[in-house]
């Protein structure tokens, strides 16, 4: 490859790049690993919250209720032609199905989804670090996609975002 070739192809990148939100992680693996290490903290430290059966039974419900958002979200997301990757470009600001009443539909699903499974567990562990994981969700993923929508919707975004809440 030549040199200019070479040059176009790092540009094409970068330009790939930039056109994303940036998150510094997939929101399923901030869950999911927020959730072992929780998990983990468990099997070293039991810490158990006691709590009586209809905890474990709201828990089950809360990770069906989450797992349908997801869907519904991705679902909304796709037919309105955009990705729901946050790694690639979003392609339209997306209103509608669940996102009438949230804007983070899928990332709200993640932390009842997350919320759920340790009601089912019954474990301290995982509620100790969801605070910290909502910071991180916030931090590392939503202010960067608000930022980066609105940098590349403009109004349209900006008017969207003063309608609909950021979580519920």
């Amino acid at each position: 490859m030549s040199f200019e070739q070479n040059t176009i192809s790092s540009d094409v990148d970068r330009k790939r790049k930039s056109d994303s939100a940036g998150v510094l992680v997939l929101p399923p693996l901030l869950t999911v690993g927020t959730l072992l290490f929780g998990f983990a903290l468990h099997l070293v430290w039991p810490l158990r919250l006691g709590a009586p059966n209809w905890v474990r039974i709201g828990g089950a419900f809360l990770v069906v209720c989450s797992v349908g958002l997801a869907v519904w979200g991705g679902k909304t997301m796709r037919r309105a032609g955009t990705n729901v990757n946050p790694y690639k470009p979003s392609l339209t600001v997306v209103t509608d199905g669940p996102f009438r009443f949230t804007r983070n539909p899928l990332y709200l699903g993640n932390v009842v989804f997350y919320l759920g499974l340790t009601g089912i567990v019954s474990s301290v562990w995982p509620l100790i670090l969801l605070a910290p994981m909502v910071a991180a969700f916030d931090w590392g993923i939503i202010q960067r996609e608000e930022r980066y929508l609105e940098s590349k919707f403009g109004e349209a975004y900006r008017a969207y975002k003063s309608r609909v809440r950021r979580w519920l």
